[in-house]
């Protein structure tokens, strides 16, 4: 557990960071721009997730590999996925960036977007998409680094990010009058600029990255590897998306207070996610290294011992939204709006309620993307897909907004019922495999 909880904390406090820009830079456009430009960056909150969620998924994928070698002690191994991984990177990232904002019109006026906040929306997504380079590499760079046990400077180059992010979107938004413009460029920039500084820092920190022009070329089965473990993961999340997709254009055919009300709602929800989320970060790299060192059971207890700290954490969410959801949206929304705040505060509620089924889903998700099997965690996706499509078709026009509420619950519950069995059948994959490793060394000793 002080294993576990050390490694997670300065993932948790870079999540949070990351969290905390979000909620700051709504409160910021809803207090200073007004509620069509909140809407406006809410409304295609979940392309932004589906996209950016591809390129991190990639990104973490790609480290898997990493953190299994170094773990295993191939350190030259080890060099060459991380030059494959950058080579990749840099490919895909131009080309998402490309084609998504040629996309963008097109897209928004797909999820029912209302006309009154279409050329914000539009102009925001622009925006963040272009940068979408420097969000791709960021996340592959610190993911590296975590793979190699550093969870702690991510975590300080996320800090100086952040807090660059905020003056930027205070003078762009305050002094400059860009809009919401202003709030997507302050992104970007401070993206890119923590890209560059994990970078620096990678090369000269960690002797063991220094490689020979050898292992610096470029090799095929490598990259193969790489985008076999890493797709996957960037597809997980994609079709993740697809569902909230759906699911936020239902909530989008509602009308522009339903949208403002779950803006405000989704800023805090992710917010309150992050502990969810980083301990289950923390478990891909625990679980990789451990699943490199041949070391299963200690992959079952970190499971063990992650599942109680969630719980706890989970209780406390629950029993804080019980008394100040309502406080809470009142950041981004103005007292008056009686009815917008009302609608936050229930979305709120209802989300938190399942938060033990979202923290199953995160450990477990992880876990089993930590020790290799992405495709199987990519299925998880689909349930979730499935789950949300089903409630935004059905559940909403039957019952309005408080099916939108329903809809990431039942998500959580579907992906479940799936990860559930399927990481004890891989546990016990896993176990089989180390005591066949093990044998001939226990007959040679015995010997």
């Amino acid at each position: 557990m002080p294993l576990i909880a050390r490694f997670t904390l300065p993932l948790l406090a870079g999540n949070m960071l990351q969290q905390t820009y979000a909620l700051v830079d709504a409160a910021i456009v809803g207090k200073f721009l007004g509620i069509n430009a909140l809407a406006s960056v809410g409304a295609s909150s979940s392309v932004i997730f589906l996209i950016l969620g591809f390129c991190n998924g990639c990104s973490g994928g790609f480290a898997i590999p990493v953190a299994q070698r170094f773990g295993a002690r191939d350190y030259s191994s080890m060099r060459r996925h991380v030059w494959q991984a950058l080579r990749l990177t840099a490919f895909l990232s131009v080309l998402i960036a490309l084609l998504t904002g040629l996309l963008c019109m097109d897209i928004l006026r797909l999820m029912r977007t209302p006309g009154n906040i279409l050329e914000g929306a539009y102009t925001y997504l622009v925006i963040i998409f272009a940068g979408i380079p420097c969000t791709f590499f960021y996340n592959l760079l610190s993911s590296i680094i975590r793979a190699l046990g550093d969870s702690k400077t991510p975590f300080w180059f996320l800090l100086f990010s952040t807090t660059l992010n905020i003056v930027l979107d205070v003078f762009c938004i305050v002094v400059l009058h860009w809009g919401v413009a202003g709030a997507a460029v302050a992104t970007v920039f401070s993206q890119g600029l923590s890209a560059a500084l994990c970078y620096v820092y990678m090369y000269r920190a960690f002797d063991i990255l220094k490689s020979t022009d050898e292992e610096r070329r470029f090799q095929p089965l490598i990259a193969r590897r790489l985008l076999i473990v890493g797709v996957p993961m960037g597809l997980q999340f994609s079709i993740t998306a697809i569902g909230s997709i759906m699911l936020q254009s239902a909530n989008n055919a509602l009308g522009t207070a339903y949208v403002a009300a779950f803006t405000a709602a989704i800023r805090v929800k992710m917010f309150l996610m992050c502990p969810l989320e980083s301990l289950g970060i923390a478990m891909a790299t625990y679980c990789g290294q451990n699943q490199g060192a041949g070391k299963p059971g200690r992959i079952w207890t970190g499971v063990r011992v992650s599942s109680l700290l969630m719980l706890i954490y989970a209780a406390l969410t629950i029993a804080l939204l019980l008394f100040t959801a309502r406080q809470f949206a009142r950041l981004f929304v103005p007292p008056g709006e009686t009815e917008i705040l009302g609608d936050a505060a229930l979305y709120l509620r209802v989300g938190s309620a399942f938060f033990p089924a979202l923290g199953l889903l995160c450990i477990l998700r992880y876990s089993i993307q930590g020790v290799g099997y992405t495709s199987l965690a990519m299925l998880s996706g689909v349930a979730e897909m499935v789950a949300r499509a089903l409630v935004s078709l059905l559940a909403v026009p039957a019952f309005g907004y408080i099916g939108v509420c329903y809809g990431d619950p039942t998500a959580w519950m579907a992906a479940d019922l799936f990860l559930v069995p399927a990481f004890c059948l891989i546990y016990k994959r896993m176990r089989r495999r180390a005591e066949s490793a093990n044998r001939p060394q226990y007959r040679a000793a015995t010997r």
